[in-house]
């Protein structure tokens, strides 16, 4: 190659990559601002007192001497593990179980795409009163008069504590189950139809063909939507703030929601909020990084 064709080439070179980061500089502008600027403001302001967003005085760790030293964040650091432990027995399988009963449906697959996405369609508010009418304890509670009708006494749901989380994590999951349902089917869509024609012919039946098809294929999107779902719940606000707020005795407070009470309950403590804060994104970066070292060992395996 001479040398004039070799600079022409480095030129182009140059070119398409000035070309690729003009294109993502609208992109990286977006998220210095929204993203890392409001995360190291955070950081930064953590370790200040604070009179409302003023930065008063450096005080290093005592936000999070002060914080992590409270009754009411060891109950909201359990409660918030607890949420993700129901969300993942009571969430986790049945968008996937959507998915696979839809798949394997004959007619009227998009009517069941339609029905199960509806719920992520409303308003999360909305959602929170339809379902605290549901669970009332009055007797106008809707649960209440079915279980009148079979002789049953009336209970009072969102006040026993060990209720109260199980039945928050059910009415997110009726809400979100339906958009994972999705997001599964069209992992499911990438199977290659000739694979299914092969299992029947060698008289596979539809539990075989769940289990040796559809189930690897979506193993790494199974995994993925995992961490995504465990970030999520870990960050559950506004469904115990609206429905129990917080209660009773603390028994729903999450992480977010004592983050909330901080920043805006009274206090307005912005220094002791961003420390929980900080400490909410510290766990979420260590389950992250654990499940990408498993990941990584299981690509290495396969």
């Amino acid at each position: 190659m001479s040398g004039q064709a070799r600079k022409k080439r480095i030129r182009g070179r140059t070119g398409e990559q000035i070309k690729s980061w003009l294109i993502m500089l609208p992109g990286l502008i977006l998220m210095t601002f929204f993203v890392w600027e409001p995360l190291i403001e955070s950081v930064r302001m953590s370790l200040y007192k604070t009179r409302n967003v003023e930065l008063v005085r450096f005080i290093g760790l005592d936000n999070f001497i002060s914080v992590v030293g409270k009754d009411d964040f060891m109950q909201a650091l359990m409660n918030t593990f607890s949420y993700t432990f129901w969300s993942l027995v009571l969430g986790f399988l049945l968008p996937m179980i959507l998915a696979l009963l839809i798949g394997e449906t004959r007619r009227g697959k998009g009517f069941f795409r339609t029905a199960v996405y509806l719920p992520n369609m409303l308003p999360g508010l909305a959602v929170i009163i339809l379902w605290s009418a549901f669970f009332s304890g009055e007797k106008s509670g809707v649960l209440n008069i079915l279980l009148g009708r079979l002789g049953m006494p009336q209970q009072t749901y969102l006040t026993r504590t060990e209720w109260v989380i199980p039945i928050i994590i059910l009415i997110a999951t009726w809400k979100g189950a339906g958009a994972t349902a999705l997001i599964y089917m069209a992992g499911m869509a990438g199977v290659s139809p000739e694979l299914y024609e092969a299992a029947a012919i060698d008289g596979a039946t539809v539990w075989k063909r769940i289990i040796h098809i559809l189930l690897p294929a979506i193993r790494k999107l199974a995994g993925t939507l995992l961490i995504l779902q465990i970030i999520s719940v870990f960050q559950i606000m506004y469904e115990p703030m609206v429905l129990t707020k917080g209660g009773p005795d603390n028994a729903s407070l999450s992480l977010m929601q004592l983050m909330w009470q901080y920043a805006f309950g009274g206090s307005m403590n912005y220094g002791k909020a961003s420390a929980v804060a900080v400490i909410v994104t510290l766990i979420l970066l260590v389950m992250t990084a654990i499940y990408s070292y498993f990941n990584r060992r299981e690509s290495d395996w396969d």
